[in-house]
């Protein structure tokens, strides 16, 4: 009975070596982003569960100066070493505290603090726990020799070896959720977070709606096209110090070109602080409403600097397009509109969507433009400001990384609800 040969199923030995081969060769790079993009993320979660201040960085520790008070002119002339000690920490004790120094040559000792004891030239002072804020001058009388008053060394030359003990509340495994209660309980986090949510918004609606436009504008020939697009490239690749810097001179509500140039059309009787003002009062059919001017202005920075982004985007794949169905729907009287709403826009929709969500994410991130323009001032603070002020502002490292985190669940659960509900691209 004749039978039919089999193909092996699965990998082969050598696929399989060639396999470990791969991953052994990829694994550096895997450990070196992984630990690029982990490691600072979970120090972040680490610092939020704790209540941890700017002077928490640097662990406590004893503290030595030393002093030699007095003058020795003369052999047998007396003196006082003088070490001023101190605990670092204002709320944490240190233990185990000693220190260790080495006299200087001629100099003597006549009467020893009990905590400490000599050995030749070398001195070792056991200090034991210190309280926090503990304060202490420890004092030995000496005694100058010939050998010291021949060469006289300064005291302060041999500095002195400290060792201490403390809790270090970074590293220690107490956590508390005190940091996320006091955000989360105080009004000024929501409505930074609502300023936040119409900065993203409106500025990557902005940025989105100005690429289209200026893709479509460029996507047909005519002479200049290129010099065009170079141009319309500058907002994104200048740096962000000069054109904020360009905005705040053009806007400024006394010397601005913008407020000189509409107080002489008459649309303004007085200057406007477009970056100063928080809100300007607008009346319409009897009814007052109040528009955000300084957040506005800045999100109007921010879809002019960053349209550039979705112009090359959405130009590249307009681009790729096959014009056969535009040329159809041309001969069938389709105007240029319903060519661009019903043929264009619906094979764009893949890229939209993708820059929609770069977009949102980059800005929800945002955090030099307003910086640099408002300083998060006049109703402008959004949560990046905000992590900067509890982190360096008020020294709070914990209040900090606990609005970072904040940053990071809401941009996690955008990621999951755009992924899972994005429209995908019909082209």
């Amino acid at each position: 009975m004749q039978t039919t040969a089999v193909p092996p199923k699965g990998l082969g030995p050598m696929a399989k070596r060639e396999m470990r081969l791969a991953y052994g060769m990829l694994l550096p790079t895997f450990l070196i982003v992984l630990g690029i993009v982990l490691v600072p993320l979970l120090a972040n979660f680490w610092i939020s569960f704790k209540p941890v201040q700017l002077g928490d960085l640097r662990p406590p520790t004893l503290m030595v100066n030393e002093t030699l008070r007095g003058k020795l002119k003369k052999p047998g002339d007396t003196a006082r070493l003088e070490y001023r000690l101190r605990n670092s920490s204002q709320d944490t004790k240190v233990t185990s505290a000693r220190f260790t120094d080495t006299l200087p040559a001629g100099l003597e000792v006549t009467k020893l603090d009990p905590r400490c004891t000599l050995d030749g030239r070398h001195i070792s002072c056991e200090l034991g726990a210190l309280a926090p804020r503990f304060r202490e001058r420890l004092r030995l009388p000496v005694t100058a020799t010939e050998v010291y008053i021949t060469e006289p060394v300064n005291p302060r030359a041999s500095k002195p070896a400290v060792e201490s003990e403390a809790e270090n509340i970074l590293t220690n495994l107490t956590f508390t959720l005190e940091n996320f209660a006091n955000i989360f309980s105080g009004a000024e986090f929501w409505h930074v977070l609502k300023v936040t949510i119409y900065y993203t918004v409106f500025g990557t609606i902005g940025a989105l709606v100005l690429g289209l436009f200026a893709a479509q504008l460029l996507n047909t020939a005519f002479p200049g096209r290129g010099i065009l697009r170079g141009l319309f490239l500058f907002p994104y690749v200048a740096p962000v110090i000069a054109v904020a810097f360009t905005w705040v001179v053009l806007l400024d509500p006394f010397t601005g070109t913008l407020n000189s140039i509409l107080q002489q059309m008459g649309v303004i009787d007085e200057p406007v602080n477009f970056f100063g003002q928080r809100a300007v009062e607008f009346r319409f059919l009897g009814i007052t409403w109040e528009f955000p001017l300084a957040l506005s202005t800045v999100i109007a920075f921010e879809a002019w600097r960053y349209f550039p982004l979705s112009f090359l985007f959405i130009l590249a794949r307009m681009q790729s397009l096959s014009t056969d169905v535009h040329e159809a729907a041309e001969i069938d009287g389709a105007t240029p509109l319903q060519q661009f709403w019903y043929i264009s826009l619906p094979q764009l929709v893949g890229i939209l969507a993708v820059l929609f969500l770069l977009r949102f994410i980059w800005t929800f991130n945002k955090f030099d433009d307003i910086f640099l323009l408002t300083g998060g001032a006049a109703g402008t603070r959004t949560l990046t400001v905000d992590v900067y002020e509890q982190a360096f502002g008020i020294s709070n490292l914990g209040a900090g990384a606990a609005v970072a985190v904040v940053v990071f669940a809401v941009l996690l659960m955008f990621s999951l609800l755009f992924f899972k509900f994005s429209p995908k691209d019909e082209g």
